[in-house]
This record gives structure tokens, C-alpha cells and sequence, in this order.
């Protein structure tokens, strides 16, 4: 029955390398849940109700989108787009977390109807063939990029924005051992090696911290916690007025989220659709409507449980580097959420920045391998293309990679005398792009 239901057989997969693959993505993907409530913390949250609401509704939406999609990709509450929560609309802005929460679940009922209506589909089909590479490839330096910050390897710098980290550190190196052992496994064909990679990393690490060593992962002295409170539940309905006494700033806020979700959301979407062959002969995705609709469902979800935007993370990408390819690797992931909110401390402890960053440098290279479908002899699609994964990376978001992509793209056709090619979506997420950049300065 599971095998007909996820098409496993027609997808070249099977059960075990799905369970696999799915426990893979959450591993991947579990920094969120201490991440998380760190952040909404800073908008004035209980930290402990907002990780109860990220690891629920990370799991619901999750397995909707296994069920509804049959999509390999799970989702959380988004790094970036929390931010905005706490820092620009709570902390700049001036707005009540409860308020925040209303724009997150409008947003969510908004991309909803967009979704069934079709219109999401259709903005994500018209992205060109070669920008749809682009971003799939861009995706995998910015995913790169985060598991080389997140281990220490790559480190802010005054003088020169970035450069080389602490190789002394024994957490640092930690990451680099384990992203060598990675890249060999991998080379070897060895099965699950992202996932066997990432294990062989963390008993090193408990090892190393049973020897004394600082930072390592560590094994919890309780395993399981029963602290199920949501204190913001419902929050995002009393937060509505505030909202709009001023509809300008309110326009603004839905918009901002509503930007950032959707095409961080699509270009995860693209990413890994381009990876397991979803994308079919006309460049469209497949099944597009089914997984933007649950996208947006947990969306609307997580607002009402209390969480920043939940949208489709890039770390899926992860699981499919381990051979996942259908809903089943999304629902073990889901699985995997709600078993969290039992097993928090477990996991913790154990699935440290170190642990996943050597999975997230190693998928982002398997991503990055799709730039060779580029025509880079074509300089409308080298100079997007370019530009896409550039600005993903220098701007660290995805959404305002494929922003600039877009913009360059149809300069680009404009100066090539090809204005009449550019898809009528095109220009107009263009001029949306424009003013999504232009909205700091107008307000």
C-alpha cells in the first residue's frame, strides 16, 4: 500500500532509503527547533511555546506535504523570514508579536487562495528554463555558504567581510573531518553517505566530549521532555486590529512576507524538482499546485500555533542526496518533528552546527553541478544566471537572488532586442521586485 500510494517503484526508490532519506532532512533541518524560539525570543516570545509551535506545525505541514504532494521536501518555520519577524517588523517597526503573527496568518490564507487559483503555479512556470537552473545551483552555494559559516570555517570579518575561521577550534574541526569523511563516502557511492557521514561525525564528537573536549555534542542527562504549553496559541486573531490601524504599514508587512516566503518557497521547489526530474519537457514543475497548497497550509498553521512563516526548506535537499525522491521521506521527516517535541533535549544536545554542516557543504556541491546546463555562451542567460547565484550568496537570501536574476534577466532581453519574448509574468514580477527593493526608502 505505501509502495502505491508514494510510487516508489516508478520513482526508483524504496522504503528504506525514503525512512532514510526523511531521517536524513530532519536532521539536517532540526537547528531550527533551537533556533527558533532564540529568535522570536527577541520579539518579546516565550521561547518554550515556540518551540513546541515549530516543532508541531514543521511536523503537520510536513507530512501534508508528503500526502498531498508526494514531494520530498519538509517544511519549518524559515530562517530569514524570522528575522523579519523579530528584528524589522517587531523591533524596527514597532509592531506586538501577536501582530506580527496576523500578518504571517493573512499571508498564509493569501497564498492559499493564490495557490488553489493557480496563480502560483503559473509565476513559477514562467521562470526560464536556464533561471530555474540557476537558482537550483544557487541554491547550493547559499545552503554551501550556511553549512561553512555555521561550523566556523567561514567567519565575518571588518576588513574583508568574510575569511577563514578558527582551524584550531576543536568544534571547527570537528566540521572539517567530518566533511572530508562527507566527500569520501560519497565518492565511494557508499549508501545514505550523506547520512552515514553526519552519524560517523556525531559519535566523534560524543567521543571527543567524553575526552574533555569543549563544544562537542553530548549525550543529554534526560532524553525526553513533556513541556507541552503554547501560550501564543490563537494570538494571531487579537493581533488583527493593531495590525491595521495603520493599513499602509500593514500593506507593507504582508507584502514583505508574502515576497519572502513565496520565492523562497518556489526556489526550493525548483531546486529540488530539477534534482529528481519534476520538471517536465515544457520546463513547468510538476504537481506545483499540490505542494504550494500545503506550503501555505503550514503556513497558516504555525500562525495559529504561534510561529514565524513556515515554508519549504532548502535542507530537503539534503535528503534527496541520500536517494529520497517521494511524500514518504517528507512524512518521516514530519514524523521526526512531532517525535521532537518529546525528545528535545536528545536532540539538542546531539545534532550540533557541526554535525550538520558538513551534510549541507556536500549537498550544496551536488546542487551546484546543474550549472552546467547553463548556456554560458549566451550572455543574457550568463549574466542572470550569474547574477542569481552571486546575489543569493553576498545577500544570503534566496528570494533576493532570484530578484536580481529576474531584473537582469529582462534588461538583458530588453538590450537584446527580445522584449517581445520575455513572458507577460516575467515583467510583471519585474516591476514587483523593484518596488519589493524600493519599499525601505519610499517608507
Amino acid at each position: 500500500m505505501v509502495e502505491k500510494f508514494f510510487k516508489l517503484n516508478e520513482k526508483g526508490s524504496n522504503v528504506k532509503t525514503e525512512l532514510i532519506a526523511g531521517l536524513t532532512t530532519f536532521l539536517a533541518m532540526a537547528y531550527i527547533l533551537g533556533v527558533n524560539p532564540a529568535v522570536l525570543a527577541d520579539a518579546g516570545m516565550d521561547k518554550a511555546s515556540v518551540f513546541l509551535a515549530t516543532a508541531i506545525s514543521a511536523g503537520v505541514a510536513s507530512i501534508i506535504m508528503g500526502l498531498v504532494a508526494n514531494y520530498p521536501v519538509a517544511l519549518a518555520s524559515g530562517m530569514g523570514v524570522n528575522a523579519l519577524f523579530a528584528y524589522t517588523i517587531c523591533g524596527q517597526m514597532g509592531f506586538s508579536w501577536a501582530a506580527a503573527l496576523s500578518a504571517v496568518f493573512i499571508s498564509g490564507v493569501i497564498f492559499i487562495i493564490i495557490s488553489v487559483t493557480g496563480v502560483r503555479k503559473a509565476i513559477i512556470n514562467a521562470i526560464p528554463v536556464q533561471l530555474k537552473l540557476a537558482i537550483g545551483a544557487g541554491i547550493g552555494f547559499f545552503i554551501a555558504f550556511v553549512g561553512l559559516k555555521n561550523a566556523g570555517i567561514i567567519v565575518a570579518s571588518p576588513s574583508t567581510f568574510v575569511t577563514i575561521g578558527n582551524l584550531t577550534d576543536p568544534t571547527v574541526l570537528l566540521a572539517i573531518v567530518g566533511l572530508l569523511i562527507t566527500i569520501a563516502l560519497v565518492i565511494k557511492n557508499v549508501p545514505a553517505a550523506v547520512f552515514v557521514g553526519m552519524i560517523i561525525t556525531a559519535v566523534i564528537g560524543i567521543i571527543l566530549g567524553f575526552m574533555g573536549m569543549a563544544g562537542m555534542p553530548t549525550l543529554p542527562e534526560h532524553f525526553i521532555s513533556f513541556d507541552f504549553e503554547l501560550q501564543a496559541f490563537g494570538a494571531c486573531f487579537s493581533g488583527i486590529s493593531e495590525l491595521f490601524a495603520n493599513p499602509f504599514q500593514a500593506f507593507v508587512v504582508i507584502f514583505s512576507f508574502l515576497f519572502v516566503d513565496f520565492f523562497d518557497t518556489a526556489g526550493t521547489l525548483v531546486a529540488i524538482g530539477n534534482r529528481i526530474g519534476l520538471i517536465n519537457d515544457k520546463g513547468e514543475l510538476e504537481n506545483a499546485e499540490q505542494a504550494l497548497l500545503a506550503d501555505a497550509v503550514g503556513t497558516v498553521f504555525g500562525a495559529v500555533l504561534g510561529t514565524s512563516t513556515v515554508t519549504s526548506f532548502v535542507e530537503s535537499s539534503s535528503g534527496v542526496g541520500v536517494g529520497g525522491r517521494t511524500g514518504l521521506t517528507a512524512c518521516t521527516s514530519g514524523v521526526c518533528f512531532l517525535l521532537a517535541v518529546f525528545l528535545s533535549p536528545l536532540i539538542l544536545s546531539t545534532v550540533t552546527n557541526a554535525v550538520t554542516a558538513p551534510a549541507l557543504i556536500v549537498v550544496g556541491i551536488m546542487m551546484a553541478q546543474q550549472l552546467k546546463g547553463i548556456d554560458w555562451d549566451d550572455m543574457i542567460f550568463a549574466a542572470a544566471g550569474f547574477v542569481t547565484v552571486i546575489m543569493m550568496i553576498l545577500m544570503y537570501s534566496i528570494s533576493n537572488g532570484i530578484a536580481c536574476g529576474f531584473i537582469v534577466y529582462t534588461i538583458a532581453m530588453i538590450a537584446a532586442g527580445k522584449a517581445k519574448e520575455v513572458h507577460p509574468t516575467v515583467w510583471a514580477l519585474m516591476i514587483i521586485f523593484v518596488l519589493y527593493f524600493a519599499t525601505p526608502y519610499i517608507m
